[in-house]
């Protein structure tokens, strides 16, 4: 299949960037057939970093398999700030929870290689992904059931990409998330927030004095995050980042 085939194929399919997603699949395909079957998959809507197994993410190459969470670009706030945060402390234990793929933790590793690290979520086809991608200190569970008992009061920089997306909206979402994204990495509830809460809830005694808890929120759940973040005896934060479209809200305990 020559790359013009290609791009026919992916614009046909409704791929935007048909040219620069055919460079892509070509770079990933050792062979012909290969590229005919990525560009199948790729037209029939799998997700482009699914199909090639990596997304380029907050300075590193992610791996990724099918049906796990792609990282998106406006999650490098939460690297930013967590890289911030853990760059202050003399020995830093980070802890990426819901960690999906281990984007997140992996990104701020590469900004900081001397931090502790240890990652979990609940879907066990995340947390082989987050193997592939950080190899030790991967559990499997729900939120903090699936830490180690020695971390508890310790964590110094708390990574909560939780899912923040409210029932009503899951429908709107774009097909390749809906499709081939598992729904608990998108599900946050009546009002998006029902995971954040469920974290609050537990952060406290699992915080160092003085640690940080990081998650992203949207616009318009701002008000509900800040007040349940008070209700836990935490003190809130709000960060934004307008080129990536991106909000963080942060807790302290």
């Amino acid at each position: 299949m020559t790359r013009d085939q290609a791009i026919l194929q992916l614009r046909a399919a409704g791929c935007v960037f048909a040219e620069e997603e055919a460079d892509v699949l070509a770079e990933a395909a050792a062979d012909d057939a290969t590229m005919r079957a990525l560009v199948g998959r790729r037209c029939a809507g799998e997700p482009l970093e699914q199909v090639v197994g990596y997304a380029d993410f907050g300075g590193v190459r992610v791996r990724l398999r099918p049906g796990v969470f792609v990282p998106r670009v406006r999650s490098e706030l939460l690297v930013r700030l967590a890289a911030d945060e853990a760059a202050g402390h003399p020995e830093p234990l980070v802890v990426d929870l819901c960690c999906g793929s281990g984007a997140l933790g992996l990104a701020v590793r590469h900004r900081l290689p001397g931090i502790t690290l240890h990652a979990a979520d609940l879907d066990p086809a995340a947390v082989a992904c987050a193997q592939d991608n950080l190899g030790e200190n991967v559990h499997q569970g729900d939120l903090f059931t699936a830490l180690p008992a020695p971390l508890r009061g310790r964590i110094t920089v708390l990574l909560a990409n939780v899912p923040y997306v409210a029932i009503r909206h899951l429908e709107f979402l774009p097909a390749e998330a809906r499709d081939h994204e598992p729904a608990t990495a998108l599900d946050g509830g009546d009002d998006g927030l029902a995971v954040f809460r469920a974290v609050l809830a537990g952060a406290r005694s699992w915080l160092a004095p003085d640690g940080l808890l990081l998650s992203e929120i949207t616009e318009a759940q701002v008000g509900a995050a800040v007040a349940a973040v008070d209700e836990n005896g935490l003190t809130p934060a709000v960060h934004t980042d307008d080129d990536l479209d991106a909000r963080v809200i942060t807790a302290r305990r």
